[in-house]
């Protein structure tokens, strides 16, 4: 290898180190003594920051504009932009260049794919049926488009990345991680897509640890939604609810990762 590669390659590994080392502070964070998914706060956190970001000043610089023109914002970012009262005029500004830009990528070639009538001196083809799908696919990919989730899933996989690789080199972090209540079953996916590049012994460990707590959670829940559902019985009305009241939004948590709805519906039902 020539000196010149040798130096690139340095480059490389000095900014891959320099980009786990920005990532380590809020996965550590994240495993001080949380209640919930480490990584479901994780990704609470990331999602907030980069909804402030694209209604922050970031929205008047012309690079985002170019890209939030062409791709929006996926259904469900929509809706938390929507709810965010911290620069309406903003989201105003993004959405009036985005349908613009949209209307002038499909509304005339929309209109140019319908359909001639079959007639007489015409008669009837499947020509059209292509176009209409070509169509359909265009607008499906663009309505999926979201600066947003692409921004969010490189940053929860760089996340995973550095979690196992703090747990392989880090005692401290090891032993945070075993204690850790549960993972959600979203992230525990990710985190056991993780663990396949890690090297044998590696993990074994780590799935180990994983594995456990994801168990005893599961036990947990399931012992917590039995006794909610036998609190329904008019002979268990006196007995206390213990931990069970939740138990159905704890449950949802735990199977679908973090929807803090969940809990904030229930919060309403009580009040």
């Amino acid at each position: 290898m020539s000196v010149q590669a040798v130096c690139f390659t340095l480059r490389i590994s000095d900014r891959r180190i320099q980009m786990e080392k920005i990532y380590m502070i809020p996965v550590n964070d994240a495993y001080n003594g949380t209640e919930e998914c480490p990584f479901c706060f994780l990704k609470n956190k990331s999602e907030n920051d980069y909804l402030e970001y694209y209604l922050g000043p970031s929205l008047m610089e012309p690079d985002t504009r170019k890209i939030t023109n062409k791709t929006g914002f996926c259904p469900e970012h929509m809706g938390k932009l929507n709810k965010s009262v911290t620069n309406r005029l903003g989201l105003g500004l993004v959405m009036h260049t985005h349908l613009k830009d949209f209307h002038d990528d499909i509304s005339k070639d929309m209109i140019a794919a319908a359909p001639s009538k079959a007639g007489i001196l015409k008669g009837r083809s499947s020509d059209y049926r292509s176009r209409l799908n070509d169509i359909a696919d265009r607008i499906d990919k663009r309505v999926a488009m979201c600066p947003i989730c692409e921004k969010l899933n490189d940053a929860m996989k760089h996340y995973a990345e550095v979690t196992a690789w703090m747990y392989c080199h880090n005692d401290d972090f090891r032993k945070k991680f075993t204690e850790t209540k549960y993972h959600c079953l979203p992230h525990t996916s990710m985190l056991l897509r993780e663990a396949s590049k890690l090297s044998q012994n590696e993990a074994s460990d780590f799935v180990s640890a994983l594995a456990s707590s994801s168990d005893l959670a599961f036990n947990e829940l399931i012992g917590d939604v039995e006794y909610f559902t036998l609190k329904f019985d008019y002979r268990n009305s006196d007995k206390p609810w213990g931990n069970s009241k939740n138990a159905i939004q704890r449950s949802m948590r735990f199977l679908s990762s973090d929807r803090r709805d969940f809990d904030e519906q229930l919060g309403k039902k009580q009040s």
